[in-house]
């Protein structure tokens, strides 16, 4: 599998079920996904781990930018626009119930590519809370 490929999956996999619950090499490269996008953001990592306790997501700007950068770095997001239905096609079968939810939500443009990731998280986030989480 290429690169590219392998953080997708990761990315995709990571937003889904957490590093916690990766095993080995994915393991590795979603730490390198997170620690390369918490650098690049400059986001306080105890905003993730709120989200990751329950909190609705914070419209803080580098938790939005951190959002974005790893919807792009993992293939999920590209020119400003979030590929749903190859984040959808890749949902493990009991996740697949938050496909109509998704498709719903769409790209939900913002007033930058950072804001357009949040808000598309946001509402993924509004219609499927109790299966969110970031990396």
């Amino acid at each position: 599998m290429d690169t590219k490929l392998s953080l997708y999956f990761v990315g995709l996999l990571c937003f889904i079920l957490g590093v916690s619950a990766l095993d080995g090499e994915m393991a590795e490269l979603a730490k390198m996904l997170r620690d390369n996008c918490v650098e690049e953001s400059g986001v306080d990592v105890g905003l993730i781990d709120k989200v990751n306790s329950g909190a609705d997501l914070m419209p803080d700007g580098k938790l939005k930018c951190y959002i974005k950068c790893v919807m792009e770095t993992a293939g999920m997001m590209s020119d400003g626009e979030v590929d749903v239905e190859a984040v959808i096609a890749v949902l493990p079968p009991e996740l697949q119930k938050h496909a109509d939810t998704m498709r719903g939500c769409g790209t939900q443009k913002g007033a930058d590519d950072c804001d357009t990731a949040f808000k598309t998280q946001a509402c993924w986030q509004k219609g499927s809370k109790q299966d969110y989480i970031l990396i």
